[in-house]
């Protein structure tokens, strides 16, 4: 299901007979995940509960509040309708904005399953869910796109009938098997990197000492991870060996060396991974008998006191923000590097600003930070200030954009790389609706009050997805308002200079009136859960929260100054740039302008006198 879909949107052409294969492919794998899943559904039910199989209605009753009530019984149900939407949407929706959003919601689907992956009575609950997210996903795209490549090699590359003339191309364009199975390897590497990664983050949680690795699930683990070594290095190997030769006399040969060689060890580490999905972990399986009230609200012991140390030795890991810091990181390298070797320049200062707000971001989600913001309404507020403000200016400065349209090569086959999709995002409805100055800066200012004004806090606080969400959504708020105000990144529109700094004084105030209100609370936020942590260090929760309102005035101030001189800035580096375009245009037409201006000036001096 997921993997035909990501290796049909980077690798084919829509309307071409490979990609409605895919999608057809794509389609009876979500027919097959939905049925799966409802299975599993019924399974699981009966084998947790062990209820007498009976056609009455008593045994309906409690199946349903099994779907309906409970934690593990929800996510199958969830699981399975999403299938079931996949499975339509798949059938009726096959443009290139379908599909991709299709492919979204497939991804999604992974994440009910992921929670149920792990207790969450237990500590390490967010580690582990993340983890189990990332590998399965990771997993899906790398097998589905093997098992496509095998439905693909006889299928050839002509056009599909057309939907406007209903005709079908004569030309028999055979699928270029080494460009298509380039792509996926290039799909397949990053999908190694995501599950090797994420094993060993859920490896970390489950062990909990290296003597651990003696045990029954250490043994399993250690095979895992000697597949996906071996599933590397054959990698490595098959995309320098085994493609050069997919076009020539060797080319079955290779192919089926290379499907039969990475299905061999897929399924080694397959069944490692059911394997540990049976087997006891050392440690995580039992919450403790008796729970301090810190651990019944956040599945975790309560910190000790936050110290000047703390700030830099604590950390909270959070694996979906370091994969993703991770390969932030590699990529804008690899861009840079890309340039340099085609003889290309990129300014030193926006690699600088980019690595600072990657390293930032990962300091806010798996640092002191996240260690403490559970506990203290006030770090949390720090982290709410830096993510929507601090981090989106430092990562706006690096460019990313533009330096991925230089850097990455530009496909004239009809399909569309990471460039292409990059176009396509920028200038479509819906990115130039949001990317409006008026409509970013409304994003910006509502979002403070709607979240800390609403039950969205409260969803951010219990929920592992709400936690998430929070963080997504100010990373893009705060990202898309200071785009537009000091972005060089292409966007459809921007304000004139003076506009963009009465915008952001506009905007600034009424993030001062939301510190001011916070300050003025007489009552708690989530009062229980700020309120009944049983804290005994550090301010009281309602001094607390009268700090936290004190961090959203003063210090979400220092990026809007920063984001105000730097506004000054460009505005007088533009005065400076137009002033030296007109005195070349003089230059070149010998100050024609001046003189004609001069004179019109003396005619009319002329009409005066005479009058």
């Amino acid at each position: 299901m997921l993997g035909s879909l990501v290796l049909a949107l980077f690798a084919l052409r829509v309307g071409t007979r490979p990609f409605e294969r895919a999608i057809d492919t794509a389609s009876a794998g979500a027919a097959v995940f939905t049925i799966g899943s409802g299975i599993t559904a019924f399974l699981t039910f009966m084998a947790a509960f062990n209820p007498k199989l009976t056609a009455d209605r008593g045994f309906g009753d409690q199946f349903g509040r099994y779907l309906l009530e409970l934690p593990l019984g929800q996510a199958w149900l969830i699981t399975t309708l999403m299938g079931a939407v996949i499975t339509l949407l798949l059938f009726g929706w096959r443009s290139w904005t379908g599909t991709a959003f299709t492919a979204v919601l497939a991804a999604a689907a992974f994440l009910p399953m992921a929670t149920q992956g792990h207790s969450g009575d237990v500590a390490g609950h967010t580690v582990a869910v993340n983890a189990i997210l990332l590998h399965t996903i990771g997993a899906a795209v790398w097998v589905g796109g093997v098992l496509l490549l095998v439905i693909l090699r006889h299928v050839d590359g002509r056009v599909g009938a057309q939907p406007k003339t209903g005709k079908t191309a004569k030309t028999d364009a055979r699928i270029d098997l080494p460009v298509l199975v380039a792509r996926y390897s290039s799909l397949a590497l990053a999908a190694f990197v995501v599950v090797a990664f994420s094993g060993v983050a859920r490896t970390v949680v489950a062990l909990g000492e290296w003597s651990e690795l003696l045990s029954p699930y250490g043994l399993i683990v250690i095979a895992k991870a000697v597949a996906l070594v071996g599933l590397g290095l054959f990698g490595a190997w098959y995309r320098r060996r085994l493609i050069p030769h997919l076009d020539g006399a060797r080319e079955k040969r290779a192919f089926w060396s290379l499907i039969l060689g990475e299905l061999a060890l897929m399924g080694i580490a397959s069944g490692a991974a059911a394997a540990l999905a049976r087997t006891p972990p050392p440690l995580g399986e039992q919450a403790p008998a008796v729970q301090t009230p810190a651990q019944r609200l956040t599945r975790e012991p309560l910190p000790p006191e936050l110290t000047l140390d703390r700030w830099f030795t604590s950390f909270d890991l959070d694996v979906l923000w370091i994969a993703a810091a991770g390969f932030g990181v590699f990529l804008y390298i690899v861009g840079i590097v890309r340039l340099r070797r085609r003889g290309d320049a990129w300014p030193v200062h926006r690699t600088i600003f980019w690595m600072l707000g990657m390293a930032l971001l990962l300091w806010v989600t798996s640092g002191p930070i996240n260690a403490y913001q559970d506990y203290l309404f006030s770090v949390h507020m720090a982290g709410h200030m830096l993510l929507s403000m601090a981090i989106p200016v430092l990562l706006v400065a690096g460019a990313p954009i533009t330096l991925a349209l230089r850097s990455i090569h530009k496909r004239d086959d009809g399909t569309r790389g990471g460039r292409e999709w990059i176009l396509w995002a920028v200038h479509s409805p819906y990115s130039r609706f949001i990317t409006h100055p008026f409509v970013a800066a409304g994003i910006f200012a509502v979002s403070l009050w709607a979240f800390y004004f609403t039950d969205f806090v409260r969803w951010a606080m219990y929920d592992h997805l709400g936690h998430e969400w929070m963080i997504i959504h100010f990373l893009i708020s705060g990202y898309l308002f200071a785009m537009t105000l000091i972005g060089v990144d292409p966007i459809p529109y921007r304000l004139p200079y003076a506009g963009r700094l009465i915008t952001l004084i506009a905007v600034m105030a009424t993030h001062a009136f939301f510190g001011m209100a916070i300050m003025m609370q007489s009552g708690l936020f989530v009062a229980e859960w700020f309120g009944s942590m049983g804290r005994t260090w550090g301010p009281t929760p309602m001094e607390d929260q009268y700090i936290g309102g004190g961090i959203a005035w003063s210090v979400g101030e220092i990026p809007t100054l920063i984001l105000a001189v730097t506004v000054a800035i460009q505005w007088s580096r533009s005065d400076a740039r137009l002033q030296r375009r007109r005195d070349r245009h003089a230059d070149r037409t010998g100050d024609a302008e001046l003189e004609e201006y001069n004179a019109r000036l003396a005619r009319m001096a002329e009409r005066d006198s005479v009058r």
